[in-house]
């Protein structure tokens, strides 16, 4: 695993829900920041806040140590929790019905698996400059009715 931690601030963005979405990601590790961003046509603000996620996870080497910090419950709670008792129940919920986004999960925890990573809630739209910026960049990522990818 290498030495240094790396902080990924993640967030996503929906103009209607469905309607044209966005994420972005700020990484961190080193002292070096790198912001990624990108978006869909149609989409919801859950799968952005997933895509965010995964995009951060897919940017980095090896094994590492990380700090993800998000303002979605969904995805905080999604990873922490409940994802053990849909993987368990064949990717259905407690009452049977089937996991919205699985296709997402099923990326997010393929990914996550491969480090050692804490995930960490903050409270969006408070003045978190991390947030603020991931923020800033999921509604950048927001298409004019293309899907887009930015390094």
């Amino acid at each position: 695993m290498a030495d240094d931690p790396v902080e990924i601030y993640t967030d996503g963005a929906c103009k209607g829900n469905p309607g044209p979405g966005g994420w972005g990601v700020l990484l961190r590790i080193a002292g070096k920041e790198k912001e990624l961003y990108g978006g869909e046509a149609q989409t919801t603000n859950n799968r952005m806040e997933l895509t965010a996620v995964i995009r951060g996870l897919e940017a980095l080497r090896g094994r590492r140590r990380v700090a993800v910090f998000t303002d979605s419950q969904y995805v905080q709670k999604g990873i922490s929790e409940w994802i053990h008792g849909w993987k368990r129940k064949g990717w259905h919920t407690a009452d049977k019905k089937p996991v919205k986004n699985d296709d997402l999960w099923r990326q997010l925890d393929a990914l996550a698996s491969g480090h050692e990573i804490q995930w960490h809630w903050v409270r969006g739209h408070a003045g978190h400059m991390d947030n603020e910026r991931a923020d800033a960049l999921a509604n950048r990522g927001i298409p004019d009715g293309r899907k887009t990818d930015h390094p």
